[in-house]
């Protein structure tokens, strides 16, 4: 298990350097490369003529209506979630030389991007755009059928592994790994079922291995898991919530349901999804002002806001925090920080930022003054205490990473909830050690391990020494570490490292990060 974890946590920490937008517009750049070479060997329907005259179409519809949207709103160009959406489309329609199918494929790709201003709540879309815009011209094309309609080519068998492959990195970035696997679950063993009673109904004979793998590959299963199913601003907040999501999309996609001339298929599937989890997260996207920056160690600055609207979270989540700014590094606008403040400290709501390598991001968040408003486009996560509060916990925290549990145990001391805890803080030294006041107050036992002894230790704190915490080490720090549910919040090396000793606790989570 350990090294299972700890390739695991390398591969996030690789993928953790592009923004999860990026990494998604490299993924489907890539595929359509590849769907090009295949058309040009004939391995799949589209020509490469109606490939490269439909991209750019798709494109320049797609383009117009963005430009136009954000100078009417006066926002800045996100050019990644154009250009995702410009390439889930010419996956999703029909590629096609035809005038008025390009006409229809321009009216899809305008109202895909239309979708993301007018049905939208608090600044955050409610549905897939391409899902949208696929809808409405499948729709569209009960009156009109020469427009085209959606077509899903992607579905190929030749095209099974890359979106397997590049989807599956989509998926460790934006790790819905088992949640993606479980609409997969759900949506090919009710595709399976489906065509068993249709042969059963025809009287004709089922190879059973073989309608499996046609399923499987030949359908578009797995390109609406990984590119659209797991798109981050149309999921709840919860995992639970993401799961019921999930199997919901993958029931409706595996079993369609005739609705007159049409089919309620993949993407009117996906958009019945996107409803429940509108529903889930209705409040998660708000605007916060900004107040002030203060100075908590030689490189770590707590960021204060105040929150515009209403804002809901649970002590351990994060939100998405985005600063429109120019020429954005590869990470983009959008970055992750753990939520400092508890619930009961609304509507201020403060992060930490820690100073080092300057991203365009850090520059352009080190820029913003008192006044300003920022936008959260989400909160999300599980890195939560469990529910039970008779719950033996241990903390494990590396440098920046002990922002969740801040806000978690100024919860407990707001709320006058009782715990039993252990905090072992890592640190470079002692003078980095953020947030010591907050930790004192809440009155648990405290584990230092920084090179250097601190010169004072509140009460119930103690150094460990100096040594470099190995999972060895942390078994001799919290020898009833088996009695505990661990958490730890740091840079995934450190995890991996500490994985033989955390196993061996009652439950873990983990909250790995790779910089911004």
């Amino acid at each position: 298990m350990s090294s299972l974890t700890a390739a695991w946590n390398r591969v996030l920490a690789v993928l953790g350097r592009l923004s999860m937008y990026r990494m998604v517009v490299l993924a489907l750049g890539v595929l359509a490369a590849i769907s090009f070479v295949l058309s040009l060997l004939g391995a799949v329907a589209p020509s490469p003529w109606a490939l490269l005259a439909s991209f750019a179409v798709l494109g320049v519809a797609c383009v117009a209506v963005d430009a136009i949207a954000h100078r009417v709103l006066s926002t800045g160009w996100r050019w990644e979630s154009s250009l995702i959406t410009v390439l889930i489309l010419l996956f999703v329609l029909r590629p096609t030389l035809e005038p008025l199918g390009l006409v229809g494929l321009a009216v899809a790709a305008a109202v895909a991007s239309a979708s993301k201003y007018l049905l939208a709540w608090q600044g955050r879309h409610i549905f897939n755009p391409a899902a949208v815009g696929a809808t409405f011209l499948t729709v569209l094309s009960v009156w009109l059928p020469d427009l085209g309609s959606s077509a899903w080519w992607v579905g190929s068998p030749f095209l099974a592994a890359p979106v397997i492959i590049l989807g599956l990195l989509v998926l460790i970035r934006t790790e819905k790994v088992r949640v993606i696997g479980l609409f997969l679950i759900v949506a090919v063993a009710v595709a399976f079922l489906r065509t068993s009673t249709q042969y059963q109904q025809a009287g004709l004979d089922l190879d059973a291995g073989m309608v499996f793998w046609n399923i499987l590959f030949s359908s578009p299963f797995l390109f609406l898991g990984a590119f659209m199913l797991s798109e981050p601003l149309t999921m709840p907040p919860r995992r639970w919530q993401q799961f019921t999501v999930a199997a919901l999309v993958g029931l409706l996609a595996g079993w369609p349901i005739d609705i007159g001339d049409i089919s309620l298929g993949q993407e009117r599937a996906l958009l019945i999804g996107n409803v429940l989890a509108f529903v889930f997260a209705v409040r998660t996207a708000v605007r916060l002002t900004f107040q002030r920056r203060v100075v908590l160690t030689p490189s770590v600055r707590e960021l204060s806001f105040r929150a515009e609207r209403r804002f809901r979270f649970v002590p351990g989540q994060y939100l998405e925090l985005e600063v429109a700014h120019a020429k954005p590094d590869a990470r983009g606008t959008r970055r992750e920080f753990s939520i400092v403040s508890a619930p009961e400290e609304l509507p201020e709501v403060r992060i930490a930022i820690r100073e080092g390598s300057q991203s365009s991001y850090k520059k352009a968040l080190a820029r913003v003054e008192p006044g300003e408003n920022l936008a959260v486009t989400g909160v999300w996560g599980d890195f939560i205490l469990p529910s039970r509060a008779s719950a033996p916990v241990l903390m494990v925290a590396a440098g920046i990473g002990v922002t969740p549990f801040v806000s978690q145990l100024r919860h407990l001391r707001l709320s006058g909830e009782q715990r039993d805890v252990v905090f072992v803080y890592v640190a470079s030294d002692a003078e980095e050690l953020a947030f010591r006041g907050d930790l004192e107050a809440a009155e648990v036992p405290v584990i230092v391990v920084t090179r250097n002894e601190p010169a004072t230790l509140p009460e119930h704190w103690r150094w460990a020494g100096g040594v470099r915490l190995d999972a060895e080490g942390l078994l001799q720090l919290v020898p009833d570490i088996g009695t505990r549910h661990a958490y730890i919040s740091g840079p995934p090396r450190l995890i991996a490292e500490l994985a033989p000793a955390l196993e061996k606790a009652r439950s873990l989570t983990t909250d790995a990060f790779a910089g911004y």
